[in-house]
C-alpha cells in the first residue's frame, strides 16, 4: 500500500506542475498580446520640432552671404530652398521658407504672400511678382555651392 500511495502523489505532483506550467504560459502570452504598456518599454515623450533658421542652414550648406549680381535682392524673410521646374510646360513648384518657418511648396501662379505670386521658375531661381503676367518684382535664387 505505501508504494501505491507514493505513485498517486507523484502523479498528482506531476499533474499540478503541468497545469502550473500551462497557467504561467497563458499568463505570459496574455500579457504579451494585450495592448498596453509592455514591461521594459518607457513611453516616448513627443516634443515640438525645433524652429529652423533657414539662413543659418543655407550658410551651413555653402550659400554666399551676398545675393548674386543681376538678381533683384529678395527680402531676407523669403528663402528659396528648392525648385522643381517643368522644362517644357513651364509649370513646377518652388520650395520657399518664410520668416524662418518650415518651407512650403508653391506652384506657379500661387500666392506666396498677399501681393506676391510665383510667376515663373528657372533651373535655380523663382521669379515673384504682383500678378502672373506682370513684371517680376523679385528673384529668389538657390544658394550656390562652394
Amino acid at each position: 500500500m505505501p508504494a501505491r500511495l507514493s505513485t498517486r502523489w507523484i502523479q498528482r505532483l506531476i499533474t499540478f506542475a503541468l497545469w502550473a506550467l500551462c497557467g504561467v504560459s497563458l499568463a505570459w502570452w496574455g500579457l504579451r498580446l494585450t495592448p498596453g504598456s509592455a514591461p521594459g518599454r518607457a513611453p516616448l515623450a513627443v516634443s515640438q520640432a525645433p524652429a529652423l533658421d533657414a539662413q543659418a542652414l543655407a550658410r551651413l550648406l555653402g550659400a554666399d552671404a551676398a545675393p548674386p549680381s543681376g538678381a533683384v535682392a529678395a527680402p531676407t524673410r523669403l528663402v528659396l530652398l528648392g525648385v522643381l521646374a517643368g522644362t517644357v510646360s513651364g509649370d513646377g513648384a518652388a520650395l520657399i521658407a518664410i520668416d524662418g518657418k518650415p518651407a512650403k511648396p508653391y506652384r506657379v501662379g500661387r500666392e506666396v504672400e498677399p501681393g506676391l505670386i510665383v510667376q515663373s521658375l528657372g533651373a535655380r531661381e523663382a521669379r515673384l511678382g504682383a500678378s502672373l503676367d506682370g513684371p517680376p518684382t523679385m528673384t529668389l535664387e538657390l544658394p550656390r555651392k562652394r
